[in-house]
């Protein structure tokens, strides 16, 4: 490990090496070993630090502010009977309508299909496109 990534776990991790990765804390206490002073001082900085974070507490937010921000927020909005039927009945609409379109799409065909027309072609074409329009 180097003295860098010592520093950078111990500013990430904190002072303790027990809160650190468990894959790095055994190249940690070999560094430690290595260079003693030089990772004392960056576990004591970084202890000082954890010290300070482990005394702070959250103050709670006075009441005339969140009364306010309260006061401000907009009101909900309610959702109209309208709307709660009308978008399943689009929905079911559209399907419908897709459903009639691909009906008459196929009589269509079909027909065209029955006088011989180029649909079956066409039909050939869209379903394999490795076939040419004239072998049909």
């Amino acid at each position: 490990m180097t003295e860098e990534r010592f520093k950078v776990l111990a500013e990430a991790y904190g002072g303790d090496i027990s809160r650190w990765p468990p894959d790095e804390r055994e190249a940690a206490a070999a560094l430690m070993a290595a260079k003693p002073a030089f990772t004392q001082d960056v576990l004591v900085e970084a202890g000082l630090l954890d010290a300070v974070l482990d005394d702070w507490t959250r103050q709670p937010a006075p009441a005339a502010l969140v009364a306010r921000i309260v006061a401000g927020a907009p009101a909900p909005r309610r959702a109209s009977r309208w709307r709660g039927w009308l978008m399943p009945a689009g929905l079911s609409a559209g399907l419908a309508a897709a459903g009639v379109a691909g009906l008459l799409a196929g009589v269509q065909l079909s027909e065209q299909a029955a006088e011989g027309g180029d649909a079956v072609a066409l039909v050939v074409a869209a379903l394999d496109p490795t076939i040419v329009a004239e072998e049909v």
